[in-house]
């Protein structure tokens, strides 16, 4: 069996994992998520970053941060992750959800303005598979009508928009380190990144349960006590510890992978040009991170055949979202601003293909000989 994902494990993580766990400090922001948080501030010039338990803690601290009330509305992309709107959900925010480009399945700048109304108080873009949504326009979207932008850049770390790291443009940023992203804290994680300083103070204060006990242990304040809402969005050292072995290696890892993305298109170039399918775009203006290979396919009948024949050659894949809007939830917290032409249809093409660092050359060619065969 050829499976869909191998959670990315380099071998000098069991080294700073033992070392962690012979420290003095096991719980949040000990040594190896200092050296974790340090890094990631130099990769994205600068800005503030916390590790958080999860990408879902991470959106659900920034919701926290610029004030979300009931009643206020978020826009974001339908064709994502529950998280993305359950972090705003929670704060009794209505979601927006507006269509997405076919091309990138991102969401659609050019639909975001039609979308805004006086409860608007924040644009979430999702950058699917690493590639990046349209950031100068919307940035310029959200500047005129004063708006917010969170990044959810949980699959695009590594990934750059005109050469500028993905999750650094935005007022905040967010990524996963769940085992199924290019890089893994051991199962979970995230990252918050703040990219406006005013933040910075509050969002530690956020993160420790609502104290703040983080100018504390920096001798700022004489005590800590109880300043602001809060909850326990730490990571143990652990956690950071297992990462910090795989961010050494980071480069590596994004070229590896990026090689075998390059395999699988040149590849199934043979059935692109018969149109039997489509494959991931290589996007001007964007250097993405090889998070996703996926190919489209008909549609959802051809989908599910396809998936069942791959299986039956001892190849896993696996579809992505079920759009949000569609869902009981979806239609409960929130509303499809103008007319639903490709979130539907093209989530229901989608397939995505085995892709893990390492994925030898004889696997990649198993995985796309079992998808020319089901086509002749």
């Amino acid at each position: 069996m050829i499976p869909f994902n191998k959670p990315l494990h380099m071998g000098s993580e069991d080294e700073y994992v033992i070392q962690s766990m012979r420290s003095s400090k096991l719980s949040g922001d000990g040594e190896f998520s200092k050296r974790c948080q340090q890094w990631f501030q130099d990769y994205l010039g600068g800005a503030k970053t916390l590790l958080t338990p999860s990408c879902t803690h991470a959106l659900e601290m920034a919701a926290i941060l610029i004030d979300i009330k009931p009643g206020d509305e978020v826009i974001m992309p339908s064709y994502t992750f529950v998280s993305t709107a359950n972090a705003f959900v929670l704060r009794g925010a209505k979601i927006v959800f507006v269509d997405i480009r076919p091309d990138t399945m991102n969401i659609d700048e050019s639909l975001i303005e039609a979308a805004i109304t006086d409860r608007t108080r924040a644009i979430v873009p999702v950058h699917y598979a690493g590639v990046a949504c349209e950031m100068d326009i919307i940035m310029q979207i959200a500047n005129k009508h004063d708006l917010f932008v969170i990044e959810d850049a949980a699959q695009a770390m590594m990934s750059r928009y005109k050469g500028t790291p993905l999750g650094s443009i935005g007022h905040f940023g967010a990524f996963s380190f769940h085992e199924t992203k290019n890089y893994t804290s051991g199962g979970e994680g995230g990252l918050l990144i703040i990219n406006d300083s005013a933040f910075a103070e509050r969002a530690e204060i956020i993160r420790e349960k609502g104290t703040n006990r983080s100018q504390f242990f920096r001798g700022m304040v004489d005590k800590y006590s109880w300043v602001d809402v809060g909850s326990s969005y730490l990571p143990c050292d652990l956690q950071a510890a297992y990462l910090w072995g795989q961010l050494l290696s980071a480069e590596k890892v994004n070229e590896c992978r990026l090689s075998i993305w390059q395999e699988y298109r040149s590849s199934l170039q043979e059935l692109v040009g018969a149109g039997h399918i489509e494959v991931s775009r290589q996007v001007k203006e964007c250097a993405h991170n090889a998070h996703i290979f996926y190919i489209k396919v008909e549609n959802l009948d051809v989908r599910t055949k396809l998936i069942e024949h791959l299986l039956s050659c001892g190849v896993q894949s696996v579809f992505h979202y079920i759009p949000l809007h569609s869902a009981s939830a979806g239609l409960k917290f929130g509303r499809f601003n103008g007319v639903d032409l490709y979130t539907t249809v093209e989530s229901e093409r989608l397939i995505r293909l085995p892709m893990w660092y390492g994925m030898k050359g004889f696997e990649v060619s198993t995985v796309v000989r079992a998808i020319i065969d089901f086509y002749k």
